[in-house]
């Protein structure tokens, strides 16, 4: 007979959620001290009839960037690339950028850059563009552009992203300020022309083939696995990406910002794999600087409305430095994506867990943190 599990108070807060409608389905996986768990509930689509299965497929959304920290580390530490290198010696849309007099300020109204943006200003989401969310005449630039924060990846070529985006001015000196998404996509360009191959190879050549997954990739390896995405509407769930969609095809832009899809069990050996000294995809070191937080009090101050509390930012990946409730201690590390999912590893409580959902956040949205304290409480 099989044990009972021990997250059986967590399995019926989700269930909850499906027989509420607000979630369409889920899938979680869980390793607590060396015992994995693994478990799916509602269906791949709002009103569906599929039931999700361990192995369904779910886009990943901001999930994807620890990917692309532990990427990047993997081809430094082959000397591929250093962290203090200028980007412009692959990308020289971005050699020599131009930054806004003043913030909020006119696009035309700009000054020289006082040092060049570098790989480790990638790594650290410093680079001077991002997410800005203020209505300024930049911030509506960059969306215009097709170039903004989104859950899906841009409809544009890597080619066509980076000349769009190098034609807009910087919003701060690089270094200086922490802003969100947008470097995670010029990086993924970065690590391409580094490398000199596609990065869905790169990916396969680093990351995924040495850990064995065959589901982790820019579209569904499998298309009839891959449920809808959705966002929280006010009537209910409203469609954000069918099954179909653009998850079930190869993209014009393989990014690591927002683009991958995989399964539950395929992230959770993922982020086993760096919990456990990260091998065989990194270095110890580099696990650990990837994980130590990267930012200046200030700058993490400035940012907390999307960092959440406590938390800062490493190579890619969050990192919490102050404890914000039982469940979001110190030395805890993971991020979270606007198509509801989560991962993250708790050294200290030797767990690690992640949540694949087609039901996605919002801002003040705190379903994933009820995941986590539910979480919790069974530890």
């Amino acid at each position: 007979m099989s044990r009972p599990s021990r997250f059986v108070t967590v399995w019926s807060m989700l269930q909850a959620q499906v027989e509420s409608g607000s979630l369409p389905g889920y899938a979680a996986a869980v390793r607590h001290r060396g015992e994995v768990e693994v478990h799916t509930g509602g269906c791949s689509a709002a009103g569906g009839t599929t039931p999700v299965a361990p192995d369904s497929l779910f886009r990943l959304a901001s999930v994807s960037k620890p990917y692309a920290g532990a990427l990047t580390l993997a081809l430094a530490e082959r000397g591929v690339l250093g962290l203090d290198d200028p980007v412009g010696r692959w990308l020289p849309e971005l050699a020599e950028p131009r930054v806004l007099a003043s913030p909020g300020g006119a696009l035309g109204d700009t000054v020289p850059a006082e040092r060049p943006i570098t790989v480790r200003h990638l790594l650290t989401s410093t680079p001077g563009f991002g997410g800005l969310w203020d209505g300024s005449p930049l911030d509506q630039a960059v969306h215009a552009a097709g170039i903004g924060p989104g859950p899906l990846p841009p409809r544009l070529s890597p080619e066509e992203f980076l000349a769009r985006l190098g034609e807009l001015p910087l919003a701060a000196q690089p270094g200086t300020r922490w802003l969100y998404h947008v470097s995670t996509e010029a990086l993924s360009v970065l690590l391409s022309r580094a490398a000199g191959q596609p990065l869905r190879e790169l990916l396969a050549a680093r990351v995924t083939g040495p850990l064995g997954l065959v589901d982790t990739g820019f579209w569904a390896a499998d298309p009839a696995r891959l449920g809808a995405a959705h966002l929280v509407g006010r009537d209910g769930p409203e469609l954000l990406d069918p099954a179909d969609g653009v998850s079930a095809r190869p993209p014009a832009f393989e990014g690591l910002a927002c683009g991958l899809v995989a399964s539950a069990p395929e992230v959770l050996a993922s982020f086993c794999a760096l919990a456990d000294g990260g091998t065989p995809v990194l270095g110890a070191d580099a696990v650990s600087r990837m994980t130590t937080d990267a930012l200046t009090p200030a700058q993490r101050a400035e940012s907390s409305d999307v960092l959440g509390a406590g938390r800062s930012w490493g190579l890619q990946v969050g990192v919490q430095v102050e404890a914000a409730g039982s469940w979001a201690q110190p030395g805890r590390w993971g991020w979270d994506g606007g198509t509801g999912t989560s991962a993250a590893v708790d050294p200290g409580r030797d767990l690690v867990g992640v949540l694949l959902t087609n039901r996605g956040t919002f801002s003040g949205d705190d379903f994933l943190d009820r995941f986590w304290q539910a979480l919790y409480r069974c530890l």
